[in-house]
């Protein structure tokens, strides 16, 4: 399990480094007791955040429901604070001096990356492991790739608050009513993916899923690919991509990235005008 202060930074700024750092002492502090009364282990502070082990999912979540209860109405020293924790099970390399690594390590650390502030996030495979009672306080959130997994892995939200808290219908009737179709045109062709497919590679290599001859286009030089139900664009070029609005905004990236909205048209290593025109691609999305 691993548990971090959110938005430390602007703690920092907000406070100065002597008051900031007296708070975040004081919520690790915190966090560590929980841990401990739940018969986990800490393995190491890294800054502001904990990370820890358990001997059992029931233990990691009791741990977990017990630091938000406790920072729950969000004050320590006069200051809002909330904290953000992603836990998942599964085998880990024990080191001698105490640290853990492996797959499931890096699956925990992830789920803490994808919470936000007084949420807590499991994989879908840990909260079916739970005891009755604390899989009921479990429900579908979202699916995510993570990095060397092949397929999709469904999260989970632990909901430790017993008000106010919305029912969430089950993640594949939510995707399959968010799911959104790319239809793409480029020099007479047409290209159509989805937002539960592999996304599409753009450039002049013959390798490339939609291939551009544009005389500035690279060959691998960008990639639309799907997050959290939405098409994204993302330039991987040395001349960069544009990206024109069917109310006629251009946005320009270069290494960079931008979630593609209605219509529009794409133009690689070069604006849209009339000597470009052959290899732009107009791009709609509908659902």
């Amino acid at each position: 399990m691993f548990a971090d202060v959110a938005g430390s930074t602007k703690l920092y700024e907000q406070l100065g480094d002597v008051i900031a750092n007296s708070v975040i002492s004081e919520v690790i502090e915190l966090m560590q007791t929980s841990v401990v009364n739940n018969q986990g282990t800490v393995i190491k502070t890294i800054g502001d955040e904990v990370m820890c082990r358990f001997s059992s999912a029931d233990n990691a979540a009791n741990a977990a429901i017990q630091i938000q209860e406790k920072l729950e109405l969000g004050m320590v020293q006069g200051t809002f604070v909330a904290v953000r924790i992603g836990f998942h099970t599964g085998p880990a390399i024990l080191q001698e001096d105490g640290d853990i690594f492996g797959d499931s390590v890096n699956v925990a650390a992830r789920m803490a990356g994808i919470a936000k502030g007084r949420q807590i996030i499991l994989s879908k495979s840990t909260a079916n492991s739970l005891s009755p009672e604390l899989c009921d306080k479990t429900r579908d959130f979202d699916k995510v790739h993570l990095k060397g997994k092949s397929e999709e892995v469904i999260i989970s939200e632990m909901v430790w608050e017993n008000a106010g808290v919305t029912r969430m219908m089950s993640i594949d009737n939510l995707i399959e009513q968010l799911k959104q179709e790319l239809v793409l045109h480029c020099n007479g062709n047409e290209y159509i993916t989805d937002t539960e497919g592999s996304g599409l590679q753009l450039g002049r290599s013959d390798d490339c899923d939609v291939v551009v001859g544009a005389e500035l286009a690279s060959r691998f030089h960008a990639k639309i690919g799907v997050k959290r139900g939405n098409f994204v664009l993302t330039d991987q070029s040395t001349n960069g991509t544009y990206v024109r609005t069917e109310d006629g905004a251009t946005s320009y990236l270069r290494r960079d990235e931008l979630v593609l909205k209605g219509a529009g048209v794409i133009s690689l290593g070069a604006q849209a005008n009339s000597e470009t025109e052959k290899w732009w691609l107009s791009y709609q999305i509908q659902k």
